[in-house]
């Protein structure tokens, strides 16, 4: 029986100090995947949080059927951000009013770093939904390809070409602006 397996048992038993490693195993993951969907640091977390309550809620009934217990988590996380977009219509909140400072001290390199990941943030909305999803399951959660094809039920070579065309998609938007922004500077003087 595997590690992950006997833990996931164990919390289904109502064992408490399990669950509380599987909390510490995923949390993070579970945040990054939605932050990264939601682009608000209060949402990320607060979803973050009803994805363990709702866990905890089920997993007595949990049955293990040989996929990674971060399946079952993520599917419970994408379908309280799909709830929660329907019922707000579309986060609309600009990422870096809500990023971090991660550390930095530096106001200047702060509000570059907010400015970088805000144009990230909105670049990644402008993929397709199934680029966006790999994208931010892949990096945001730090799953592997063949996780990530589990979880959305996809061939990991389809998982890949997702990959590859976001990133792609995303390298030309972000090179495209910086280029512009480039353009329009030298034409001022």
């Amino acid at each position: 029986m595997s590690v992950e397996k006997e833990v996931v048992c164990r919390a289904a038993k109502g064992d408490g100090k399990a669950f509380a490693s599987l909390y510490e195993e995923y949390f993070e993951r579970i945040y990054r995947y939605l932050y990264l969907r939601l682009g608000n640091q209060s949402d990320a977390e607060d979803l973050t949080q009803e994805v363990f309550v709702k866990a905890l809620e089920a997993i007595r009934g949990y049955k293990w059927r040989g996929l990674p217990f971060a399946s079952w988590l993520f599917r419970i996380a994408h379908n309280l951000m799909v709830d929660l977009l329907r019922k707000r219509g579309k986060v609309t909140e600009e990422a870096s009013e809500d990023i971090a400072a991660g550390g930095e001290t530096d106001p200047a390199a702060t509000a570059e770093r907010n400015i970088e990941v805000a144009r990230l943030m909105d670049n990644l909305e402008k993929l397709s939904p199934a680029q966006k999803e790999v994208l931010s399951l892949r990096f945001g959660a730090g799953l592997s390809i063949a996780e990530v094809a589990r979880l959305l039920d996809k061939s990991p070579g389809t998982v890949k070409a997702l990959q590859y065309n976001g990133i792609v998609a995303l390298r030309k938007r972000l090179t495209g602006e910086k280029n512009r922004k480039w353009q329009e500077r030298w034409r001022i003087f």
